[in-house]
């Protein structure tokens, strides 16, 4: 499917609660399932009123309606646009080759050409607007032996690129994050691939007759994915997910939040970077066993701490960001995080980070929901609501179900999650209550180290008041002992 449509009998459809939200949905789903498109475009027809749509990063644009009773001239030349649009102008990205029945990237690295072969996808995030992250695992088309992983996002202009901050930790020998090979801009007809002036062509949203800053303003101050499916059933029991939602007990769409680096003032941006990294793994929650799983979160630990070293915050531990190795024939780290699409690098005077509320929203800290400047210790802590979500949401490496009490982190205010938090580990005996009513039957012989875990980072049941860098080796002794039981 290259564009779509959507009919309506009755022109009083063309409003934003029908054809428009018929429309938007299309394009979601076919921008999750063509994993190498960068927009989608498309046409509503309301009875005789017709326009023109493009669904890309920043969300969906429409052109003025016009009737094609009245306007037959501009109706046949709209349709022959779309018949006549070769595969990059309908939103397919030229930069990944086809041939043979295989697909491949062209780079260059130290000044020569490399064939980059995409092996098979490994994510797609299913949403229009964000940073739409899709990766593949990989090889050099001269060495099938190194696995890689090819990363696309759609960055905002402002941020830092994860690309510098990787090869940075890479060439100060960071141990257990991802390893750099490269990373670039995608340029795609001499241009680079923007969504503001490649892929709208400079259009300024601000022209527009309904334009309403203020929903600009809200739409990126806070990134926050589509709300996760709710469980319709309640209790300790939770629900099964089917095999096609491995993973997805942190739900199907990632619940992520991150403060916008765009002012409100002006039209924000995303733009498309390519980063290959020379790590690869499985979520940490695939584990094969307890102990590896302890072992692996030991190893992330471990990686954060060398990361921090370097002057790098990470600002976005999840379940999906702790990465595990199992197999011997893979020269990749046996434990380590990905994604550094929220690290920032840390200023050594005062309190370290930045401003804003970031993360996975599951799994941030009690003090990064409530607005405090990020520090690596907020960061300890989200390692901590990883191992307790691993427990409560897994029967078994990569067995998901849901929980209601606990699936709704996923989309609670951010100060009211703070206070659940707050409940579930302020009071020892409470903790372990819940735990052996909630830890699937798999997990519960984890509950003695969770706990001191808990004691580790909230002691006395508080949250912490100053930076202790010595967290670090007691959460490491505290796995590496239960490891041992």
């Amino acid at each position: 499917m290259s564009k779509f449509n959507e009919p309506k009998a009755d022109p009083s459809a063309d409003t934003a609660s029908k054809a428009w939200l018929d429309l938007g949905r299309y394009a979601r789903e076919v921008l999750a399932v063509q994993d190498t498109r960068r927009f989608v475009l498309g046409f509503t027809l309301c009875g005789s009123l017709m326009r023109v749509w493009v669904f890309d990063r920043l969300g969906g644009v429409a052109s003025e309606r016009f009737d094609i009773n009245e306007d037959g001239l501009q109706f046949v030349s709209t349709i022959l646009g779309f018949l006549w649009m070769s595969e990059a102008e309908c939103g397919f990205d030229p930069t990944i080759i086809t041939k043979n029945d295989r697909r491949f990237i062209e780079i260059e690295q130290n000044g020569h050409a490399e064939r980059v072969v995409l092996e098979k996808l490994t994510k797609r995030a299913p949403c229009i607007a964000g940073r739409a992250t899709t990766c593949w695992k990989a090889h050099r088309e001269e060495d099938p032996g190194v696995p890689l992983v090819v990363k696309d996002s759609w960055q905002y202009t402002e941020r830092d690129e994860e690309g510098d901050l990787l090869q940075e930790a890479t060439e100060k020998s960071v141990v257990n994050v991802a390893r750099y090979y490269h990373h670039a801009t995608v340029c795609i007809r001499g241009k680079i691939d923007d969504v503001r002036d490649n892929v709208r062509g400079g259009l300024d949203i601000r022209t527009a007759s309904n334009y309403r800053p203020e929903r600009l303003a809200l739409s990126t101050g806070t990134i926050v994915a589509d709300a996760p499916r709710k469980s319709r059933n309640s209790g300790k029991s939770g629900v099964k997910r089917s095999s096609s939602q491995t993973g997805a007990s942190l739900p199907p769409n990632k619940r992520s939040c991150s403060a916008s680096p765009t002012k409100a003032s002006s039209m924000p941006n995303r733009v498309h970077r390519r980063v290959i990294l020379r790590d690869y793994g499985k979520p940490i929650y695939k584990a094969s066993t307890r102990q590896a799983l302890l072992a692996a979160l030991k190893g992330c630990i471990a990686g954060h701490q060398s990361l921090q070293q370097a002057g790098i915050l990470h600002r976005d531990i999840s379940v999906n960001n702790l990465m595990i190795n199992e197999d011997k024939e893979n020269p990749s780290w046996p434990s380590f995080l990905i994604d550094l699409d929220l690290a920032i690098r840390e200023t050594r005077d005062g309190v370290s980070g930045a401003n804003g509320k970031t993360g996975t929203r599951a799994f941030m800290a009690i003090g990064s929901l409530l607005g405090e400047k990020h520090s690596f210790m907020h960061d300890l802590e989200s390692f901590f609501w990883v191992i307790f979500w691993i427990c409560i949401h897994y029967e078994g490496p990569g067995k998901g179900r849901v929980v209601a009490r606990f699936d709704k982190w996923n989309f609670v205010d951010t100060d009211e999650l703070a206070g659940m938090k707050k409940g579930e580990i302020s009071d020892e005996a409470d903790f372990v209550k819940s735990a052996n009513e909630y830890f699937t039957e798999y997990y519960r012989p984890l509950i003695p180290c969770i706990n001191t875990l808990r004691k580790a980072v909230f002691p006395n049941g508080r949250r912490w008041a100053k930076e202790d860098p010595g967290l670090y080796d007691r959460m490491k002794a505290i796995l590496r002992g239960a490891r041992e039981d």
